[in-house]
Order: C-alpha cells, then structure tokens, then sequence
C-alpha cells in the first residue's frame, strides 16, 4: 500500500504556545483515518499545516512522495488535497452551484480574458463546470435547491455543500474538520456511508477530525490521538481504545 500523507515530527509554535509538537505519521492511500483528542490539542492547526494555511515552525510533510512544507495554498490544493472547515466557509451570497463551481477554477485551462471575451474555449469549460457541479450536488442531495444562497441553507446542508466544494477540486486526499457537528445520532450514522461511499466513488484517502467517538471508531481504519500538541497513540480502533494514555487524556473512564 503506498503512502499518500507523511507527517515528519511537524511542530508549529505561536509564540510560547507549542500547538504542534513533533508530530509523526504516516496515511496510506485509501485509508479513513481519524484524528482525535481533547479541544486545543492541536488537530485543526495540523490540518491547516497540512493544506498550508500556516506555515511549520520546524518539520516537513510529503504529499505522494513530494515535499510540500513550503507550498502554498493554492499551490497544495492543486496536488489534490482539499478539506472542509469547522467553521465553515461558504461564500453566503452566492448560491450552491455558484460555490462548486468556484472550486473548479483550478483546474479550468481558460484565463480571464478568454471568460470576458466568452470564447469558444472559455464557455465549453463553463458549461462542463456546471454540469460537474450539478452532478456533485445531487450526491449530496442539493441539487433541488441549486440556486438557492448559501447562507440560507441550514447548518446541516451547509456541512454537506462544503464537502461538495472541496470534491469539486477532485482531490486524492479529503480532508474533513468535524464533519458530523450539529448532526443528531441518525444523520451521522449516514454521514459515516456517505464517507465510505465517496472514498470508493471518487478513489479517494481521507482524514478526519471528529469530536463523536462512535463515529470514529466505527469508521476509521486507524486513529491518531493528539494530546497537548503531541501524538499519544496511533493504530487500528480497538488498540486505541484501549489504550491507557488515550483513557487518560480523552476517553475517560
């Protein structure tokens, strides 16, 4: 199995604050992988040196085999990695199919002169970003309300609109922040298929932060557990579990 995501002893400081604490991992292709711990452990800031939101203070990360520490954003999102936010960021005043396809951009071939000028070029790739962003809203049951804003849709179905967005970049790496919050017991039992289902669909690897321990047990191949900025345990779900630092710090008796 190849790995996809390595993590080598990645460490961010803001100050005194050591929010990442020489982090080492390892995300084969294919994986669901989890990543856990108590609030302020430091998994969002991984997640954002991952997609290259904030710089490492010291370590490195490779992405299929490619070092990408010192890539930017936009730069990392064309490799294929896209994730979701916990908090999300859709642009409220556009409406869903207009955030899909705002996705696409990165791997459309036509500049701005030539979407001004409407060339033949230019509105071919326009109407194949439509379609592809149709077809990706009825995956996740939106498309009735395609042009509906953003900013009107409830909490739930703006967490399934960003998932959307981030598959409009057609990455090889999901990364998903929280994705079953504000969910009840029976929207997350369908959130947990819906990952398996994209990850078969669309080949995908994913990881995930998630705060519901059922879920992740029951989803994850492996999980990473973060503590303090520091990885305290790694393996399938039933070691992890168990483990007595993981009890200690997060699980509880």
């Amino acid at each position: 199995m190849q790995t996809i995501l390595k993590i080598d002893r990645l460490t961010r400081a803001f100050g005194g604050l050591v929010a990442v604490d020489q982090v080492s991992f390892e995300v084969q292709e294919g994986e669901i992988f989890g990543l856990i711990g108590p609030n302020g452990a430091g998994k969002t800031t991984l997640f954002n040196l991952i997609t290259g939101l904030t710089p490492p203070t010291s370590g490195k990360q490779f992405f299929l085999g490619e070092d990408l520490t010192a890539a930017r954003p936009h730069i990392i999102a064309t490799k294929g990695i896209a994730r979701t936010f916990q908090n999300i960021r859709l642009f409220g005043n556009l409406s869903a199919l207009e955030n899909v396809m705002v996705a696409q951009h990165v791997h459309t071939r036509s500049g701005v002169l030539s979407g001004v000028l409407g060339t033949p070029t230019a509105r071919r790739e326009q109407q194949q970003s439509r379609d592809y962003a149709m077809e990706l809203l009825r995956l996740v049951h939106l498309d009735d309300r395609a042009e509906a804003q953003a900013r009107n849709f409830s909490y739930g179905d703006q967490r399934r609109l960003e998932i959307a967005r981030a598959l409009a970049l057609r990455p090889k790496l999901l990364l998903l922040d929280e994705p079953g919050a504000g969910m009840n017991s029976n929207e997350k039992a369908g959130l947990s298929q819906f990952i398996r289902d994209i990850r078969a669909q669309f080949n995908l690897t994913v990881v995930l932060i998630e705060h519901h321990v059922p879920l992740v047990m029951g989803l994850c191949d492996r999980i990473a557990v973060l503590n303090f900025g520091q990885l305290i345990a790694l393996g399938v779900p039933s070691a992890v579990q168990n483990d007595p630092a993981v009890v200690e710090a997060y699980l509880g008796e």
